[in-house]
């Protein structure tokens, strides 16, 4: 992936060593944070008759209610110059570049989200992020959260590795991020309390594989604009996709793949709308809630 050089956001910040532990479980994209409010994110336009992919030209009336973070004031920390910090940087920079863009020729007006490095726990608004979680976005602070000891896993455990992986991981997050600016998450709160445990799984999976659609979009225009993509990057993002579909993951754990379980969808649904994304670069490619089949 090239990427030296390019711009870096000012809105990563290095949390490494402000203390916490770790944690059980093991997830991707806010699995552990609770259903209620990262899982159906999108929903309400379904099931409240409003198509998600027409929000985007309502988005500068308003957006989520931001909520105050609960830490203690930090001592000043020289800034991180490692090489993945860095990349973290560069990456948010160039989804702020192209989802901005999105957004302006709709209408809208696109509010970065901050993208937080942490290593054991850390507090969020969605309550305590643990590494053990993966990385994940809570909807109450608009921060993504990464322990980047997450992508030695995915080299060693899932044998998925590469700058360009990582990228895709980063623009999965953010896709929640944009799910969330679309302001849908009252009404998809109240009609989670009516969902039984099989019909939110369900709608969760749609959700997921509408993030790694907005990530391939991200990844098309990126591309387009800055020349990012190298031999092989591509095939590296579809080697993460499919090492972290629910099917591969409950398979290395020595279980039974169980569909109705899925709540992040399966290797071949995370590479077909990741696919889709890359291919047109079209938000409305990433309709998965009207699509028949995943």
């Amino acid at each position: 992936m090239r990427w030296e050089g390019n711009r870096e956001s000012e809105n990563v910040e290095d949390h490494r060593g402000d203390g916490g532990g770790g944690g059980g479980g093991f997830g991707f994209g806010g699995r552990s944070i609770g259903i209620g409010t990262i899982v159906l994110a999108l929903i309400g336009g379904w099931v409240f008759g409003i198509n998600p992919l027409t929000i985007l030209g309502l988005l500068s009336g308003g957006g989520p209610v931001q909520v105050s973070e609960q830490q203690q004031p930090r001592q000043p920390r020289a800034e991180a110059t490692d090489r993945e910090y860095k990349l973290m940087k560069v990456v948010l920079a160039d989804t702020e570049d192209v989802w901005g863009d999105l957004f302006r020729r709709n209408g809208g007006n696109y509010q970065v989200p901050k993208l937080k490095v942490f290593s054991g726990a850390i507090q969020t608004a969605c309550g305590t992020g643990r590494s053990a979680t993966g990385p994940f976005y809570c909807p109450g602070d608009q921060d993504i959260y990464i322990d980047l000891d997450f992508f030695k896993l995915m080299e060693r455990r899932f044998h998925a590795p590469g700058e360009f992986a990582q990228a895709y991981v980063v623009a999965h997050e953010v896709g929640h991020h944009v799910q969330n600016l679309m302001g849908l998450s009252d009404k998809v709160h109240n009609a989670q309390r009516n969902a039984s445990e099989r019909q939110a799984n369900a709608l969760s999976v749609r959700l997921e594989l509408q993030a790694d659609c907005f990530a391939g979009v991200w990844a098309y225009h990126a591309n387009r604009a800055r020349s990012i993509i190298e031999k092989g990057d591509v095939e590296a993002a579809l080697a993460a996709a499919t090492a972290i579909g629910d099917d591969a993951l409950q398979r290395q754990a020595g279980g039974q793949v169980v569909p109705d379980s899925f709540t992040h969808g399966s290797s071949a649904q995370r590479v077909r709308w990741f696919n889709r994304g890359i291919e047109s670069g079209e938000i409305a490619q990433c309709n998965t809630f009207e699509a028949r089949q995943l």
